[in-house]
C-alpha cells in the first residue's frame, strides 16, 4: 500500500524577518509607504532564509485531469474539453502560456489523470488513472490512488525546483473541477454548499441549482471524515487537486514560495495545510477569484489576496498575473538605495 511521505517543513526565520524590517526602514522612502510590498519582502525573506530573497525564475506546474462527476451534468462544457485544452497549453495558446512567457516562467504541463491519451513531446505523462470515478455514485479515488497523485505532485515539483526555480505557481485543468472543489471545501469548512458554488465555466441558473443538489447528495453519499484530509480528498477530490497538494507540500519543504491562484488551487492549499499546517506560511494568494467559494477558502487559510481583477479562469493565470507584484517586493529590498548610501537626510 502507498503511504504518505513524511513532511518536514522548516519554520520561517522570524528573526531574519525583523532584521529585514529594520533594513526596509532605512530605504529612501517614508516608513511603511510601500505598504504590502514591505510585508511581502519580509515574508519572503523569512520563507527563503535570505535577507535579499529572489522569486525569479518562477515555475508553473499545470496538472490536468478529468472528473467522473462530469457525468452528472454539472459543467457547461463536455469532458473532452479537458484534453483539448491540454493540447492548447502544449501548443502555447492558453492564457497561462501568455502570462508565463510574460514573467519568464518555466511552464510544465502534467497529465495526472486525463481520460484520453495525449501524445505530445512537451507533455509530462505521469498519469494515476484515466479520470476520477463519479463521486455521486462511488468514491472518486482509492486511498492508494489519492496518495499516488500526491506523490506525482511532489515528484514534479522536485524536478522543477532542481531546475532552479525560485517560486512556484500551481495551475489546473479539468472539466467539473469546481464541483469537486466545492464539495471538498464544504466538508473542510462546514459551510453550506449553496454559499460556495458558483457558475464555474458559465452554467445557467437552472444548472447551478442542479450542481448544488448533486454536491449536497454526493457529500451525504460519501460521508467523508472531515478530520481526515486524505479521506476527503479520495472520496470527493480530483487527481489534479491531489497533485497540486503534493507539489505545495514539497515546495514548502524546500523553502520555495507558493503563489496560489484561484478557487481550485486554494482548495488544494487547504488540504495541504490540513496535512501540514506550517505549509500555510509559504503561501501567497495571488488574486481574489469571483468564484464564491474562493473567499471562504482564502479566509480559512487566513490570507489576503494581492489583487482582485474579477478573474475566474484557473490554469494558474491569476497567480502569474500577480507575480510581478511579488517580484517588485524583492527588487525593492535588493535595489533601492538607503538614506545613507544615497546621501539623503532623514
Amino acid at each position: 500500500m502507498n503511504t504518505i511521505h513524511p513532511t518536514t517543513i522548516p519554520a520561517l526565520n522570524k528573526e531574519l524577518g525583523e532584521q529585514v524590517s529594520g533594513y526596509i526602514n532605512t530605504l529612501t522612502k517614508p516608513p511603511g509607504s510601500l505598504g504590502r510590498l514591505e510585508e511581502l519582502a519580509i515574508q519572503l525573506a523569512e520563507m527563503k532564509n535570505n535577507p535579499f530573497p529572489k522569486v525569479s525564475p518562477a515555475g508553473v506546474l499545470v496538472f490536468a485531469a478529468d472528473h467522473g462527476i462530469a457525468a452528472e451534468g454539472v459543467s457547461a462544457f463536455p469532458q473532452e474539453v479537458t484534453e483539448q485544452m491540454v493540447m492548447n497549453f502544449l501548443n502555447g495558446g492558453a492564457a497561462i502560456n501568455v502570462f508565463s512567457r510574460q514573467i519568464g516562467a518555466a511552464l510544465k504541463v502534467v497529465d495526472i489523470g486525463v481520460a484520453g491519451e495525449i501524445e505530445h513531446e512537451a507533455l509530462i505523462a505521469d498519469k494515476v488513472r484515466n479520470g476520477t470515478r463519479n463521486f455521486f455514485e462511488e468514491d472518486a479515488m482509492t486511498y492508494d490512488e489519492a496518495v499516488e497523485a500526491i506523490a506525482v505532485g511532489r515528484r514534479q515539483a522536485e524536478k522543477l525546483i532542481e531546475e532552479g526555480i525560485e517560486s512556484i505557481i500551481l495551475g489546473e485543468m479539468g472539466i467539473a473541477n469546481t464541483t469537486s472543489s466545492s464539495a471538498l471545501l464544504a466538508v473542510l469548512t462546514g459551510k453550506p454548499v449553496k454559499d460556495l458554488v458558483g457558475y464555474g465555466t458559465g452554467i445557467t441558473n437552472e444548472r447551478l441549482q442542479h450542481k448544488i443538489e448533486i454536491i449536497n447528495q454526493s457529500i451525504e453519499n460519501r460521508k467523508a471524515d472531515a478530520a481526515d484530509p486524505i479521506d476527503i480528498l479520495r472520496k470527493l477530490g480530483g487527481l489534479e487537486i491531489a497533485g497540486m497538494t503534493g507539489a505545495m507540500l514539497f515546495a514548502a519543504e524546500r523553502r520555495v514560495p507558493i503563489i496560489l491562484d484561484g478557487f481550485i488551487s486554494t482548495v488544494a492549499a487547504l488540504i495541504a495545510v490540513r496535512m501540514a499546517p506550517v505549509c500555510a506560511e509559504y503561501m501567497i494568494v495571488g488574486h481574489q477569484s469571483v468564484e464564491p467559494g474562493h473567499l471562504t477558502a482564502v479566509e480559512a487559510l487566513e490570507k489576503k489576496p494581492l489583487v482582485n481583477l474579477g478573474l475566474r479562469l484557473g490554469e494558474g493565470s491569476g497567480a502569474a498575473v500577480a507575480f510581478s507584484i511579488i517580484e517588485s517586493a524583492c527588487r525593492m529590498v535588493s535595489e533601492m538605495a538607503t538614506f545613507e548610501s544615497a546621501g539623503i537626510s532623514k
